[in-house]
């Protein structure tokens, strides 16, 4: 029966990206389309052509959500459903949306009974089982949701309902919901902002067109600031509102201004102000972010994760060690056992002169299969070397994967164009497994050519590892001559590719960039004409060998344009060559450190990321490399090398 379903499998993974072979393949992609467009008379239709098919569970599903959904909606069928499927994405999919119509229902009872069930809930679930336990009146409830309002966390869309009622019934103090609110404001979230400035007394509650108006013209606002400022918290806040809305522009006029008014605030509320002031001015690595931060601190102020790795950031980037080893001190514990900030604070304590005390904290890192690991290994004087290959799983292991339903419908749902749910259910089915059935299940997704989640399950092997699967070279044929004919290393643009797209062929960006090498239309379009490109249109920018020839000269046009070196060149393929240009520093700055302060967390993760794929792929492909230490290198002065970059999309 097993090798019978395996090869059922491995049919239904070939038919269903193309127009449908099987019956019961066309009904389940006709069950798709009916459930995006909620049509349930067709769905019942499509689930009665299905009795076999790996993915019936899924049509199943559909039917059950719709039901869900409706205006008359019931839940009957669902607990059955669950129960059928347990320990599944799946089940703990449906009981989620299970949960949320209990809500609706106001049944609090079976609400935090199907909480109480699920097995990974996430913020939005937590907040409906909270809501549960408060209208059953269950102890610490209410002690859990004033928690919840200080904590630094954002507020997930389920949490406002409950937590407005507790400030209503005056359970939840205003200065908590202050607290909030100002965070809101800090980080922007203005229309998050409007619902919790609802929870305050009518009497210290800001008007929302004040707010409005503060936030769009913030000098207008400080302008005409009331005399007697000091006397109403409203008024105070929105002038601190106010001051962080011009540090969006320019902290340093912020500040300027702040300093003028901030003797008529109270220091707790000034430490707050400065905090995120001397954040702004991190980001923007402007040289007065640590003497605010100190500011800050002094006033009382406690800082986010976000402020706290900036502290050390500002402190890298002005060469201030012993200020790396006071910030890093300060970290909260989970946050200081980091990779991250464990490497700084070694390379602190050797700066300051004590190199046999950096060894030892060199060594709690040295080795993790990451850019800091790696860094930490070269600074105790050893070089790369990957693991021992495991060996290949033997057919009985290759079996169980074929064989293990979740595994079979996260491909099937993944080539039905149900990526999300299949990315899900697959990684769903690898919770608990040993480094045995982990290669395994990498092996049966690299045979069907799903190479993300080969990547992605070869990278949680434990003490087995394959860094062949984990650092795949597919279409090395067609991307080989693309690499030397423009002369560039084939590990960097393989460690960037791996990062862009996992080589997914078709993969498309939110931000519309498309393809093996993640090419913007109009950057495509730009480097089409720059080489060109006969007959290219966009329609074929997914196409691998187009997609490849035009990824490869734009890496080559954007080296060229910055100084030839790949730090600065893997921050411009993601953000864009100005960024990178503009985070360049007036003086010299070491590679790592420009890596490490780079402002935007999508880009400065993506550059250590390919910095360190490089490596591994110099090492798998057997090819001569420097350290990653001399590939970082060091930064030249901001304009040095780059008189082309301008032109660059």
């Amino acid at each position: 029966m097993k090798r019978f379903l395996a090869s059922s499998l491995l049919a239904l993974l070939i038919s269903l990206p193309a127009s449908a072979q099987h019956p019961e393949d066309a009904a389940f992609l006709a069950a798709r389309d009916a459930y995006a467009k909620g049509d349930r008379t067709r769905l019942s239709k499509a689930i009665a052509g299905l009795s076999s098919h790996p993915l019936t569970p899924w049509a199943q599903y559909f039917q059950l959500s719709l039901q869900l959904r409706d205006k008359e909606g019931a839940d009957a069928g669902v607990a059955e459903f669950v129960e059928r499927h347990p320990n599944t994405w799946l089940a703990e999919k449906l009981r989620n949306e299970w949960l949320r119509w209990l809500v609706e229902q106001r049944d609090w009872a079976r609400a935090r009974e199907q909480f109480a069930r699920l097995q990974r809930p996430d913020a939005e679930a937590a907040c409906r089982g909270l809501d549960a336990r408060l209208n059953l009146g269950e102890p610490g409830a209410v002690a859990e949701a004033r928690s919840l309002l200080v904590s630094a966390q954002p507020l997930a869309g389920s949490c406002f309902a409950p937590l407005g009622r507790l400030a209503a019934s005056g359970e939840v103090a205003s200065t908590a919901v202050w607290e909030r609110l100002r965070r809101l404001w800090a980080t922007g979230k203005l229309k998050d902002a409007r619902a919790v400035a609802g929870w305050l007394p009518a009497h210290e509650a800001p008007a929302t067109k004040a707010v409005d108006a503060v936030a769009e013209h913030p000098a207008r606002h400080l302008a005409r600031l009331p005399e007697h400022l000091s006397d109403s918290r409203r008024g105070r806040e929105l002038a601190g509102l106010a001051v962080l809305r011009m540090a969006r522009a320019d902290a340093r006029v912020a500040a300027a201004r702040w300093q003028d008014i901030e003797h008529r605030i109270p220091a707790d509320e000034r430490g707050f102000v400065w905090g995120r002031l001397a954040l702004a001015a991190a980001m923007s690595h402007q040289p007065e972010a640590g003497a605010w931060f100190d500011e800050a601190e002094k006033l009382g102020a406690s800082f986010d994760e976000e402020q706290h790795a900036w502290r050390v950031r500002a402190a890298l980037r002005a060469g201030d060690w012993l200020g790396v080893t006071r910030a890093i001190a300060a970290l909260p514990e989970a946050m200081a056992a980091q990779a991250d900030w464990t490497y700084w604070r070694a390379r602190a304590v050797a700066a300051l002169g004590k190199p046999a005390d950096a060894q030892g904290i060199y060594q709690q890192i040295a080795g993790q299969p990451n850019f800091y690991g790696i860094l930490a290994a070269e600074a105790l004087g050893r070089p790369l070397a990957l693991p021992p290959r495991a060996l290949p799983p033997t057919a009985e292991e290759c079996l169980a994967a074929e064989t293990h339903p979740a595994l079979v419908r996260g491909l099937a749902l993944i080539r039905a164009d149900l990526r999300f749910d299949g990315l899900r259910e697959w990684n769903w089915a690898l919770n608990g497994m040993n480094d045995r059935q982990l290669l395994a299940a990498t092996d049966f997704a690299q045979r069907n050519e799903v190479i993300d989640r080969a990547i992605n399950t070869a990278e949680r092997t434990r003490i087995e590892h394959d860094f062949v699967q984990r650092y795949p070279t597919p279409f090395l044929a067609q991307v080989a001559p693309r690499v030397s004919a423009v002369d560039l290393d084939p590990a960097w643009v393989y460690g960037l590719m791996r990062q862009e797209s996992r080589f997914i062929m078709d993969a498309k960006s939110s931000a519309g960039a498309k393809g093996l090498m993640q090419l913007m239309p109009a950057t495509a379009q730009w480097v089409a004409k720059k080489i060109g490109m006969d007959h290219y249109h966009p329609g074929k920018v997914t196409d691998m060998d187009i997609n490849v020839t035009l990824g490869t000269n734009y890496m080559r046009m954007v080296m060229d344009g910055l100084d030839n070196h790949p730090v600065l060149a893997s921050a411009a393929y993601n953000a864009g060559p100005g960024r990178a240009r503009k985070w360049r520093a007036a003086t010299p700055l070491e590679g790592a450190i420009y890596a490490e302060t780079i402002p935007f967390s999508e880009t400065r993760d993506y550059v250590k990321k390919v910095m360190a794929n490089a490596m591994y792929y110099a090492a798998v492909m057997g090819l001569p490399t420097p350290t990653l230490t001399q590939r970082l290198g060091t930064i030249r002065p901001r304009g040095f090398g780059d008189t082309t970059a301008e032109s660059l999309p």
